[in-house]
């Protein structure tokens, strides 16, 4: 698959910008702050409806403007695509396929895979543990778009119990109030055990392709593996820390693999009967997805706070990668190779990485880099060269 054409339309800073693109590499060069990332985040977003820079949807239209507009046509094989998405500020997003009716924002998801690469991804290893969920997250949404659906239920799920957790902190529990928590922890453990049963599945897929990636960036000296921490290997507290009293039944993860959802749903409900004295006591859900870990290792040690700044560049970028071959192993039966995406992040690397990286990613149906100066660019990476000016495009270089 690859992006022909892309259209913005009151899209951070542009008021409107045409680009042309094709199969093979393209490189966006231009001055740092002129707008190259803004193009990369909007095809990121058509992706996986979220930006990798900001939170919130607010800061993605222009300001003085009520709506954003991305248009792209999109080619896998013979067969185009046209998909548009409006990003509205205060309302739902709307989508739309082939200039058909509107649909939701989610419909639109699986019609545009990207694998992008940022300085952003330093999170993935040195950030809270909230950035490895959503690497998993995202992943799961880009393979089946269905996902969507299922996080969407879990963090409303999880909305509405920490509310109700919080008026009982306030002294407001009642016998009313027991018996609503124990609907919103049956609703709770179904997604959370779906959400639980994909991730597991992610990770088992992944962990062949992050060793093989990080060896291939590396000396391969030492091993790089990621495991997954469940919630469900013994209650936390709000402190990450074992919650004192009755503890749920613990699993390790090898077991916890063989469960299906079902069975990984009853295991929630024992856990949450098992934390419901200290859920109360602090008025938050301490069990579930959301307070699950990726733990990424490199040999015996983690990698967050033992490896070096070269290392740490090296998982963030193995990590990527190993997504990228997850998705390349799924079209094979039937999905579509990703577009990747290194936005900026040759000036991050030394000569040795970024010619490395170059060499692995060069073959790719479409491969998109942005870059402050040609000079940044290793030569495995010879393609077409578009100038990125103040408002817009100049054309190729």
């Amino acid at each position: 698959m690859y992006l022909e054409h892309l259209s913005l339309t009151d899209f951070r800073s542009y008021a409107q910008v045409d680009l042309k693109l094709g199969p093979g590499v393209t490189v966006l060069v231009g001055s740092n702050g002129i707008g190259k990332t803004n193009l990369m985040e909007a095809i990121g977003y058509l992706a996986t409806l979220g930006s990798h820079r900001v939170s919130t949807d607010a800061p993605l239209i222009r300001f003085g403007s009520e709506r954003a507009m991305i248009r792209a046509k999109l080619v896998r094989g013979s067969q185009a695509t046209v998909v548009e998405l409006e990003i509205n500020a205060g309302r739902a997003n709307r989508g739309r396929i082939n200039r058909g009716n509107p649909l939701r924002a989610r419909d639109i998801l699986g019609i545009c895979q990207t694998v992008l690469f940022a300085p952003e991804d330093l999170a993935l290893v040195k950030g809270d543990p909230s950035n490895r969920r959503r690497f998993l997250d995202d992943m799961l949404v880009s393979l089946l778009p269905a996902h969507a659906a299922t996080r969407a239920d879990y963090d409303r799920v999880l909305k509405q119990r920490n509310a109700l957790l919080k008026s009982a902190r306030n002294g407001r529990f009642t016998s009313g109030h027991e018996a609503t928590l124990d609907v919103w922890d049956q609703h709770m453990a179904r997604a959370g055990a779906e959400l639980l049963h994909a991730r597991l599945d992610l990770v088992e897929r992944l962990q062949p392709h992050l060793q093989r990636a990080y060896a291939q960036l590396t000396d391969g000296s030492k091993d790089a593996a990621a495991v997954y921490r469940s919630t469900l290997q013994g209650v936390l507290d709000d402190d990450g820390g074992p919650a004192d009293g009755a503890a749920a039944p613990a699993a390790g993860m090898a077991e916890l693999r063989q469960l299906d959802v079902e069975q990984l749903a009853e295991r929630y409900v024992q856990a949450f009967a098992a934390a419901r004295r200290k859920e109360l006591e602090r008025g938050i859900s301490l069990v579930g997805p959301h307070r699950d870990e990726l733990e990424l290792l490199l040999g015996q040690a983690p990698a967050k706070g033992y490896a070096s700044h070269g290392e740490t560049w090296s998982m963030c970028l193995a990590l990527r990668l190993a997504s990228y071959y997850v998705m390349l192993d799924d079209s094979l039966a039937g999905g579509s190779a990703p577009i990747l995406i290194l936005d900026d992040v040759f000036a991050e690397l030394d000569v040795q990485r970024r010619r490395k990286l170059a060499a692995i990613v060069a073959g790719a149906e479409q491969v998109l880099v942005t870059a402050a100066v040609d000079a940044d660019i290793p030569e495995e990476l010879s393609g077409r060269r578009v100038k990125v000016v103040p408002g817009g495009i100049d054309g190729e270089g």
